[in-house]
Order: C-alpha cells, then structure tokens, then sequence
C-alpha cells in the first residue's frame, strides 16, 4: 500500500495538469453548447417551416452520429476546406457541437414543461411573443433544466477523454503518458479513475445545492441515468 500511496503521489503533478486540462475542455464546451442550444431549443420549440426543419436535421445528425466522428471531422475535416483548429479549440468546439444537441433537447422539454396557460396570459395582457417567452417562460425553464442538464454536466467531464485522441493533454491523455513510462497500467488507470470520480462527486453537490435553492415547488424532474 505504501508503494501505491508513493506512486500515486509521484504521478500526481501530471495527472494534475490533465485534470485541470479535462475541467477545461468541460466548462468551454459546456459554455458554447448552452449557447448554441438554447437557441436551437426556442427555434424548435417555437419556429416554423424551413428554420424548424433544419434545427431539427442538426439535432438529430448530431445525437445519431459519435463524438469521434464529430471530433474527427473538425481537427482533420476542417483542414481540408482550408479551416485549420489548434487541438484544444478543435476539442471544445467537437464537444460543444455534439452537447448544443443535447442541450436543445433539454431546454426544450423544459420550455413545454410550462403551463401554455401563463403563455397565453402574457399575451393577453399585450406581451410579445418573445416579450413572453424571455419574461415568462425561460426564468422558469431555465430552473426546471438544473436536474436533466446536470446530466450533460457529468457526462462532459467524462467524455473530454476523447480528446487524447488529438493529443490534448487532458486526464486520460496523461495517464497513457505515464502509462508508457512506467509500464504500470492498472496502478495508473486506478488513479485515473478516482480523480474521476472525485471531481463527479463534487460536482454532483454543487448541483444538487443549486437545485434545491432555485427548485420551483410543484415541478420535479427526475434525472437520466
């Protein structure tokens, strides 16, 4: 156990460095996915023709096809039309296109979570349709998503992983590293692991902290997976 503890200690600065990598990676793409997917979620939920029907194409192309293929084709497709992305650019912007789907879908079950009757009220009393939709129903919806988007949250985190292969050096990219030099795999994917696990953990109270103080009494939704 005392080689264990030594060893864990010994590769700790490096697996430091990926962590604070793959946290990285995690609140970029995050970021951008909310603001490509709450958009996308007010097009569907409200738009119409054309607008809707390509919203609705992207969301799904996105959520039918792996995160590999996005990741791939933004660092090595995008090259070939002249676009080149750093690595870590390319990494955020593959995970924050598959997670702005994602978002789209839980923003929108939480937009039609919401009585259509105080939508209606607000156009009653002379409301825009926007003016109803930002002063209505999004302070609300934005509360209900806390649960469901918590989701995206902890599934960010872990598939930032991808990402090493494109050489950022996030977690796991560090743990191969060592992997390579040490030649002791299991004691190192064991650590890996457990910073993983650590950092959910952590994240998953502060969330459910979040939840309780903004819950709105009446509304429950339950998380997935």
């Amino acid at each position: 156990m005392d080689d264990q503890w030594a060893f864990f200690l010994r590769i700790l600065p490096e697996l430091w460095e990926g962590l604070k990598m793959s946290m990285y990676l995690s609140v970029g793409a995050l970021s951008l996915g909310l603001v490509i997917g709450l958009p996308l979620a007010l097009v569907k939920t409200y738009g119409h023709g054309v607008l809707r029907f390509v919203v609705t194409a992207y969301i799904e192309v996105v959520r039918g096809t792996p995160m590999v293929v996005q990741l791939f084709m933004v660092y090595f497709g995008l090259p070939e039309l002249g676009i080149v992305i750093d690595r870590v650019p390319a990494a955020i912007i593959a995970l924050a296109v598959n997670s702005s789907a994602y978002q789209a879908e839980y923003f929108r079950g939480a937009i039609l979570s919401v009585s259509e009757g105080q939508y209606a009220a607000g156009r009653a009393i002379g409301m825009s349709q926007g003016q109803a939709v930002l002063h209505i129903i999004l302070p609300q919806a934005l509360r209900i998503v806390i649960p469901p988007w918590s989701n995206e949250m902890v599934y960010m985190v872990k598939y930032t992983s991808i990402a090493f292969l494109i050489a950022v050096p996030e977690l796991m990219a560090q743990g191969q590293v060592i992997i390579t030099r040490t030649f002791r795999p299991m004691e190192t994917l064991f650590w890996v692991g457990l910073l993983y696990v650590i950092v959910l953990a952590i994240l998953s109270q502060i969330v459910d902290w979040i939840e309780t103080r903004v819950r709105i009494p009446g509304y429950q939704s339950d998380r997935r997976g």
